[in-house]
């Protein structure tokens, strides 16, 4: 493709003395340290946690001013999906307590999960919890403290802005929880905020018709379901299945149940434990962590992650079933801001809202921080050998964000525009292979993403 715009020579000037005036900003190349904040042990299920810094972005180049934004995200917190993991623990801890058989922990874990469930089912399984909502109310707030000229200058030329979700009732709330924080942040975007319609082929993807090959992978691919098996039957699974049944049970009791039922008992208490924190407000009494040593959470965590990294992430060397459908995402972000700045559209924002079956294969073709590392033949994933990590490629309301910017040229010479993208919030470099306009820099020419994000 022809790219066309490129940056004068004063202006890459001007961005690096603006990248010597930042402080506290760290290369767009430095590798991320891997998290040691107890996110992990919550896997896609993690609450979100705002990655960026206020007040330490990187200036725009001088001269250059926001001119749109767009976005992906992910639904917010929710609650679990349905009561089968709370039942299945509900039905083991009878069976126990009727032989009175439960330690003395064990018998404080009853009321704990009755509560869980009663929170999920008053909110609706599946459905955005308070958190969630609050999540992106306050993403949205703090969106609009980054570029208030640009939200200013969208209410004074009544630029619409455009929501698309994925029609599944958790996105569309956290789209309106988002548009919500919008409009109490700066009132005069009220009415120029467009009711959301759905597009689920560019938004859920990985369920529509065009993806059946896809769909035919998670369903039963040989080596998908040999790697899984493989990783569930690591003796440390058992191991720590062990250790969670003996906490909560008394000996002779314990004994009675299969190795098979323990994993099933202890996997099904995990993910009520990795649930509960997006409960929080309808919740605030339940507190799992009692029931699950850290380093048998980790284990199970870990379990959850390799089912997502092989389903969703960037799974096996040389495949690339799991994140080429994410193209549809990928080309519409580059398709907005392509007719902002050719003057064919005239929308100040396009909002989309979606899922993590979405989040995580656009991360992995994109190739954000930890999500670009496939598994080798005969090396499956670990925590050892690959920084994938669910909490960080796709927790709740997980975001991808790109700020469109212009300048006003002398006369005679074309706008330029450049791209700055946020990953959580934090300023992210894209993938190696495009060329920032200094570098260091986090911005980069329209054109050039153009070129390397479809030829790379």
């Amino acid at each position: 493709m022809k790219r066309t715009t490129s940056l004068s020579a004063a202006v890459a000037v001007s961005l690096a003395a603006s990248l010597l005036l930042t402080t506290g900003t760290a290369s767009a190349k430095e590798k991320p340290a891997p998290s040691h904040s107890g996110r992990d042990l919550y896997g896609t299920k993690a609450p979100y946690t705002p990655q960026g810094k206020p007040g330490r972005y990187q200036r725009a180049p001088k001269g250059f001013v926001p001119v749109f934004t767009e976005n992906v995200a992910r639904h917010g917190s929710r609650a679990m999906t349905d009561s089968g993991d709370g039942d299945a623990v509900l039905t083991v801890l009878g069976k126990a307590k009727n032989q009175g058989a439960l330690t003395h922990l064990g018998a404080k874990l009853d009321r704990q999960v009755r509560s869980l469930l009663a929170a999920a089912s008053a909110v609706g399984y599946g459905n955005l919890s308070a958190r969630g909502a609050e999540e992106h109310r306050q993403t949205a707030l703090r969106m609009e403290q980054r570029l208030p000229s640009l939200f200013a200058g969208i209410a004074d030329r009544h630029e619409p802005i455009v929501v698309e979700t994925s029609g599944v009732p958790r996105a569309v709330a956290s789209a309106d929880a988002f548009t919500g924080g919008l409009a109490s942040g700066e009132p005069a975007l009220t009415g120029l905020i467009r009711a959301p319609v759905t597009d689920k082929n560019l938004l859920y993807f990985h369920k529509q018709p065009q993806n059946a090959d896809y769909q035919a992978y998670v369903k039963g691919d040989p080596a998908l379901t040999a790697v899984l098996a493989g990783i569930d039957a690591d003796p440390r699974t058992t191991e720590a299945a062990h250790r969670v049944v003996a906490r909560l049970l008394q000996d002779g009791y314990a004994a009675t149940l299969s190795g098979k039922d323990q994993v099933s008992f202890a996997r099904s208490l995990y993910q009520l434990y990795s649930a509960a924190p997006d409960l929080a407000v309808e919740a605030p009494d339940v507190d799992l962590t009692p029931f699950l040593a850290r380093r048998d959470a980790q284990w199970f965590a870990y379990l959850d992650d390799a089912e997502e990294f092989y389903q969703k992430g960037p799974a096996f060397s040389g495949r690339t079933i799991t994140y080429k459908m994410a193209g549809v995402l990928l080309d519409d972000l580059l398709a907005q801001a392509r007719a902002k700045a050719a003057g064919t559209s005239g929308s100040g924002a396009v909002l989309r809202f979606t899922h993590a079956e979405e989040i995580e294969p656009l991360a992995a073709l994109m190739g954000l921080p930890g999500s670009t590392e496939p598994a080798e033949a005969g090396q499956p994933y670990t925590y050892g050998n690959n920084p994938w990590r669910g909490a960080e490629v796709s927790p709740m309301a997980a975001n991808i964000q790109w700020d469109l910017f212009a300048n006003t040229p002398p006369e005679g010479r074309p706008t330029a525009y450049l791209v700055r993208m946020l990953y959580d919030e934090k300023e992210t470099a894209f993938k190696p292979s495009c060329k920032p306009v200094a570098k260091g820099s986090y911005f980069y020419e329209l054109d050039e993403l153009q070129h390397c994000l479809t030829h790379g």
